[in-house]
């Protein structure tokens, strides 16, 4: 996926190759002072996001993400992502927002921690199942 915008497409290039040698390429498209936010993390600075990232690819087999889709305006962008990992995928957005240098300020993960991630473990997915079927409205 490519984008006109060089700051939304260094990064979609930068997702989609990404490698554990790669992080600090990465973080430098972070300010400083940049926040992340996904389901399970919520983080101030570079060397933090940084971290989220090693941590990846040390708990993940095969992390990648593919950029599916991109809809940028102004100072900030939204990426629509597939994150396969191992035998699973996930689906998810990122939100963006650009600080005047052209630098990643917020970082903002949209995903379904229930559907994507826990319906898919063996115990835990059959307990998510069940309560979805008993919660929905039929």
């Amino acid at each position: 996926m490519t984008h006109t915008d060089p700051r939304v497409a260094g990064l979609i290039q930068r997702y989609e190759a990404l490698q554990p040698a790669t992080l600090d390429d990465l973080a430098a498209r972070y300010a400083p002072d940049c926040r992340f936010k996904d389901p399970f993390n919520d983080v101030q600075g570079r060397a933090a996001v940084r971290r989220i990232f090693a941590h990846m690819f040390e708990t993940v087999t095969a992390p990648r993400f593919v950029v599916t889709s991109v809809i940028a305006e102004g100072e900030q962008c939204f990426l629509g992502w597939d994150f396969h990992a191992g035998d699973f995928v996930i689906r998810g957005a990122s939100h963006l927002r650009f600080d005047a240098a052209g630098l990643v300020a917020d970082h903002r993960d949209y995903w379904d921690a229930a559907e994507e991630l826990y319906e898919k473990l063996p115990v835990l997915g059959a307990l998510m199942r069940l309560l979805k079927r008993r919660l929905k409205a039929t």
